[in-house]
């Protein structure tokens, strides 16, 4: 354990610090919250967010990771650290770069550092594998800006965790879904939007938004340094079968189908790089070593919200 030097009485118990507190990080702090006792930080730029964060228990701090002068505050307040905020996706001077994930980085080691530090990158890094089955031992091959801005968040906190002895784990996240979820398949449904015709389409992967933050406490508190885990439903579908299975559950028509040849006429560059990529995610390590029983084992279930007990 790290020593925590003349800090007041009150920090002496785990403080966990969130980085990138949106929906998932709320999630994650009710799954604490009803687990171990903890006091729960949550970093933000927004004067906005203050009354809704102290209203679940949680203590703002202002700051913003795009202006490494706000974050010195952060050094030395927490034992274990959230690291959920994405790179930046404008104003780079280098666009394969985090700038954030380094500014965090920077402040976390001015003083005694967190035992634990847990990074929900993507499964982006992979790049197109053609529908295999990929673990975590699979060598990253992003192709996309974005991807590679988490290849290089990826391995800067392993390279910290190690210079710093800091425990770092990363967590590689596919599509997150939940019936109470902004931005769901639902949505997508009713804009209309097509998939790809079945002989052009890819493999997608799936994690319910509870399993995740359950994925996210246990993590917090796994030793297992510089570790990768694939956090991942059982679910095997490519992604027209996906939509058309939402479609079916919420009694909205099927989307339409289209040639992959063309497509960029009907959809946006984002979804399109997303209609470029199939893998299917190995997730042993996760319930083999992490120990995460899904409560929503496949997508028909989580939709449904027929949850296994555990």
């Amino acid at each position: 354990m790290v020593a925590m030097g003349a800090l007041p009485a009150r920090f002496r118990r785990e403080r966990v610090l969130m980085v990138g507190c949106g929906d998932v990080g709320l999630r994650t702090a009710q799954v604490l919250g009803h687990g171990r006792r903890v006091r729960l930080l949550a970093l933000t730029s927004s004067p906005q967010r203050v009354g809704e964060l102290r209203a679940r228990g949680i203590v703002p701090l202002h700051g913003n990771l795009d202006d490494a002068a706000t974050l010195r505050r952060l050094s030395g307040i927490a034992t274990r650290v959230l690291h959920l905020a994405p790179p930046p996706s404008e104003n780079l001077a280098d666009w394969r770069q985090d700038p954030r994930t380094r500014h965090l980085t920077q402040a976390l080691a001015l003083r005694s550092r967190p035992v634990k530090l847990v990074y929900g990158s993507t499964t982006g890094v992979y790049g197109d594998c053609g529908g295999a089955w990929v673990a975590e031992t699979r060598p990253t091959q992003a192709t996309t800006p974005r991807a590679l801005r988490r290849v290089d968040a990826e391995e800067r906190l392993r390279w910290w965790g190690r210079a710093f002895g800091v425990d770092v784990t990363v967590l590689r996240i596919p599509g997150i879904y939940a019936p109470d979820r902004a931005g769901g398949p639902r949505e997508r449904l009713l804009r209309g939007t097509p998939v790809l015709r079945p002989e052009d389409d890819v493999y997608t992967n799936h994690i319910h938004a509870d399993d995740l933050a359950r994925a996210c406490a246990k993590a917090l508190w796994w030793k297992a340094p510089q570790r990768v885990v694939n956090v991942s439903d059982d679910t095997d579908l490519k992604m027209g079968d996906y939509f058309d299975l939402v479609a079916d559950l919420y009694g909205l028509p099927r989307p339409q189908r289209i040639p992959r040849e063309g497509a960029q006429q009907h959809l946006s560059l984002m979804v399109l790089s997303f209609m470029n990529e199939s893998r299917r995610l190995r997730n042993e390590r996760m319930k083999r070593e992490l120990g995460l029983r899904l409560r929503y084992p496949t997508v028909r279930a989580g939709l449904r919200g027929d949850a296994e007990p555990g």
